[in-house]
């Protein structure tokens, strides 16, 4: 592997689709509430893929230094796990694209809250949190993600603070019923890294890494991972029926199938852990058509 192709797989580029769902899906909600700008878009996108590349070279990088990483490991083989990218040079990529993250997150601000220096402070605040639950991942002492806290922190930021964020940018208010779109996006978004966790589990758990999967075991893991996806699609179900005032919305339904298929991929207990690779990157883009197959709806309608 070639250095230039060893950064682009570290960048993990399948996962940026689930990044841009978030984003997508709070401003389809400001759409629908005739409140949207482009210019929050553009931002909140820009700001967003800086977090999740943040994030996926901190997961290298942390996973390099704790072992977790190692020949066992089900998934693609990382650049530093092969020594084409050294540590070194991996800290410095994280420090540059934190750095990226927080201007393109100052700029977002600046457009969004300008004159309003309490709600600039606030998400000012949740940027630098978000900034730093990237790298806390695996991290750092004692990192969040080796305790099995990841699925929360992915749950928050994926889906509450990045749908919801995301539509107080655009709109300048807050509605509850945002909650259960964000909701759906939030735990889909989980359902990616529960499919990761659970592919990696016999090698998370010889390295010491404590994911949900490894507490609970590959069978109840497939269970949880069966709620993620049915209690994501009650809520989007419950904001289509009780506050989606557009019927275009249920255009969103047709993306359904994908998400039986990928429930089924993870009762398979007799296929080897390396089947359920594929499955984290046709969730993410699922979740993806997801929300654009809601956008097109409201947009129709």
């Amino acid at each position: 592997m070639s250095n230039i192709k060893a950064w682009i797989v570290s960048l993990r580029l399948r996962t940026l689709p689930l990044a841009l769902s978030t984003i997508f899906m709070g401003s389809f909600l400001a759409v629908d509430s005739n409140s949207f700008r482009m210019s929050v878009l553009i931002w909140t996108s820009m700001t967003t893929l800086f977090l999740q590349i943040l994030s996926n070279l901190s997961n290298d990088y942390g996973d390099a230094v704790s072992g977790a990483d190692n020949e066992e490991r089900q998934g693609p083989q990382r650049a530093i796990q092969q020594g084409i990218i050294s540590l070194k040079q991996m800290k410095r990529a994280v420090v540059a694209t934190s750095l990226l993250a927080l201007i393109s997150g100052l700029i977002l601000i600046f457009i969004s809250l300008r004159g309003d220096h309490l709600y600039a402070f606030i998400f000012f605040l949740m940027g630098m949190a978000a900034i730093a639950a990237a790298i806390r991942y695996t991290v750092g002492r004692n990192p969040y993600g080796y305790r099995g806290l990841g699925d929360f922190y992915v749950y928050l930021f994926f889906g509450l603070i990045g749908v919801g964020g995301t539509f107080f940018l655009h709109s300048g208010t807050w509605e509850w019923p945002i909650i259960l779109p964000a909701t759906a996006v939030g735990l889909f978004s989980t359902g990616v890294l529960n499919l990761n966790n659970t592919r990696d589990v016999e090698s998370d758990k010889k390295s010491g890494k404590k994911t949900l999967p490894v507490m609970i075991g590959r069978k109840n893991a497939a269970w949880y991972h069966f709620f993620l996806i049915a209690l994501g699609w009650t809520a989007m179900l419950i904001w289509l029926i009780s506050f989606e005032s557009r019927t275009g919305g249920w255009l969103a339904v047709l993306s359904l199938p994908l998400y039986i298929k990928n429930i089924i991929a993870i009762f398979r207990f007799d296929a080897p852990p390396s089947k359920l690779d594929p499955e984290l990157r046709n969730l993410s883009v699922g979740t993806l058509l997801f929300v654009l197959l809601y956008g097109i709806g409201i947009f129709l309608s």
